[in-house]
């Protein structure tokens, strides 16, 4: 669902560095003359690690493993910048402070990604109902459970609905924008954005276009979010694990359902699931996947939803809308996509089950 972006995201991880390294060693694969490299690094108040081999498209790569890294940290340095909410110097969140800023092309790229995601589905998929979120308190703020009223008062100044569908025609001679400009009626309450839901795969698509350009074939970056591609050191597809949506399971790869083998093809893979951020309430769960259509946190059995796209930020786009709409309506989602696959892990009793989209084979394990 809306996961967090920056810190609440990736502090699921155990970090045990806080500065970036690389570890360059020769491993095992099918061709005498690979040689895979694992950079990792610390950022956006976690960890990320990229796999890659060094023996390119076209031989070797046009870059160093040194300039590899410190290319990477410099593309999520400047991702943060820009679309963290929990960066409070960053263009999101001076623009949610009603701030004029002079928006980059990673701000301007992902809102129109995600007003093409809000009309496609509807408005399951709104980054303008970041005052839902917070509402909540499962945004950027730390409130909860509020009150039916204080819902529809959000509700009415929240949604894309109100706003432009792309920046770029409004940014003025000195290339900045208000953020009253973007809405339509004119007087109208300004926006708040929040791009949880996309954004840290949108970084691994950005992370990705970076490696293709100096000539990589096979990698497989992970910001929390995967895009893979090509084959792993040991001469076959990637493989992840898929986790068990326990609650509080914050441990990724601790107790996992099972292993899935991607494709050899570009592709993004993110789960989603509600078993990491709630809290309770009186006896009742209140899960992190807020419906904008109500305004209200979604109750269903489903508990997860890994999704397979052609990259990462529609996989994990995707994966938010499967865990807003539920199984049912996942289901026949799925169905009709032939450029998805995904895995659906749901409550049936107490008992966890799973089902699969016809091209996603999950090895479970017992």
């Amino acid at each position: 669902m809306y996961k967090y972006f920056a810190l609440h995201r990736f502090m699921r991880r155990i970090v045990r560095t806080f500065f970036a390294f690389i570890i360059i060693s020769v491993l095992a694969s099918c061709v005498q003359k690979d040689r895979y490299i694992t950079i990792t690094g610390f950022a956006q108040g976690g960890t990320y690690a990229v796999k890659l081999n060094l023996n390119g498209r076209d031989g070797k790569l046009s870059a160093e493993p040194e300039e590899i890294r410190d290319s990477i940290d410099a593309i999520l340095g400047n991702i943060d910048n820009s679309l963290s909410g929990y960066n409070k110097k960053s263009l999101l969140s001076r623009f949610n402070a009603g701030e004029t800023i002079v928006p980059d092309n990673l701000f301007l790229d992902i809102y129109e990604h995600a007003y093409d995601l809000y009309e496609e589905t509807g408005g399951i998929l709104d980054v303008a109902s970041a005052p839902l979120f917070d509402l909540w308190g499962f945004g950027f703020t730390s409130d909860s459970l509020p009150s039916p009223e204080d819902v529809r008062r959000v509700m009415e100044v929240s949604g894309m609905g109100r706003l432009h569908e792309s920046i770029r025609p409004l940014i003025g001679a000195d290339g900045s924008v208000m953020p009253t400009d973007l809405v339509l009626e004119r007087g109208g309450k300004q926006p708040e954005l929040n791009f949880n839901a996309i954004a840290q795969g949108y970084s691994c698509d950005v992370v990705a276009e970076y490696l293709y350009s100096i000539g990589v074939k096979d990698m497989m970056v992970d910001i929390g979010e995967i895009f893979c591609d090509g084959l792993n050191p040991s001469g076959q597809k990637w493989s992840l694990g898929i986790d068990r949506p326990i609650d509080g399971n914050n441990d990724p790869g601790a107790q996992i359902q099972g292993i899935f083998r991607a494709p050899e093809r570009p592709c993004g893979i993110v789960t989603s699931g509600n078993y990491r951020k709630f809290y309770v309430r009186d006896g009742r769960k209140y899960a992190h996947t807020i419906d904008p259509r109500t305004g209200m946190p979604v109750e269903h059995s489903l508990l997860s939803a890994t999704i397979v796209a052609e990259n990462a930020l529609l996989a994990d786009a995707y994966a938010t809308y499967c865990m807003v709409v539920g199984l049912d309506e996942a289901k026949k989602f799925l169905e009709s996509r032939s450029d998805l696959e995904g895995c659906l892990i749901y409550d049936d009793n107490g008992a966890f089950r799973s089902w699969c989209s016809e091209g996603f084979v999950l090895e479970e394990l017992r």
